[in-house]
C-alpha cells in the first residue's frame, strides 16, 4: 500500500529515487506512464497488470476508449529500480509533468503519482477548496 506525501530530487540523469518505504512494493518492476493531471503514475506490475487488461477489453470503437488506450500505453514505460531505489524518468514524461529537479512523490493507496512542486500545490489548493463538496456527492458511492 502506499501513502503520504514524499519530497525527492532528480538526478542530472532523470533518475528518481522512490520512497524507502515503497521499494519492496517495487522490486518486481514498475511502469510509469502519463497521468490524467500534470502528473506521472508509477504502477507496481501487480497494479499494472489487471488495468491494462481492463483497459484493454474496452471497445476499440468507442473513441474515448481509444484515448484513454493511447495515453496509457503510448507513453507508458516498463522500468526496474536500481540499487539506491532509483527510476528512470524519460525525457517525454519529465515534460509532461513539469518536472525539473524536485518532485513531489503521493502514495494513492495501489499506484503512485509523481508531480512537480507547483502542480502539486494547484492539486492542494483544489483539494481545499472543492474537497468537501466533492466527498459529499461521492459519499453515495461507498
Amino acid at each position: 500500500m502506499f501513502l503520504g506525501r514524499h519530497q525527492h530530487n532528480l538526478d542530472d540523469k532523470g533518475r528518481l529515487a522512490l520512497p524507502a518505504k515503497y521499494r519492496d512494493q517495487l522490486q518486481d518492476g514498475v511502469v510509469l506512464t502519463r497521468g490524467f493531471d500534470a502528473c506521472l503514475l508509477v504502477y507496481p506490475m501487480a497494479a499494472w497488470t489487471p488495468l491494462a487488461e481492463r483497459v484493454s477489453q474496452l471497445s476499440i470503437g468507442d473513441p474515448d476508449a481509444r484515448t484513454l488506450r493511447r495515453m496509457l500505453f503510448a507513453n507508458a514505460t516498463d522500468a526496474q529500480l536500481d540499487r539506491q531505489g532509483r527510476i528512470l524518468v524519460p525525457g517525454d514524461l519529465r515534460g509532461h509533468a513539469g518536472l525539473d529537479r524536485e518532485a513531489i512523490v503521493v502514495g494513492m493507496h495501489t499506484f503512485i503519482e509523481i508531480w512537480s512542486p507547483e502542480g502539486w500545490t494547484a492539486q492542494s489548493e483544489k483539494v481545499e477548496r472543492d474537497g468537501p463538496s466533492i466527498a459529499e456527492r461521492l459519499a453515495t458511492l461507498v
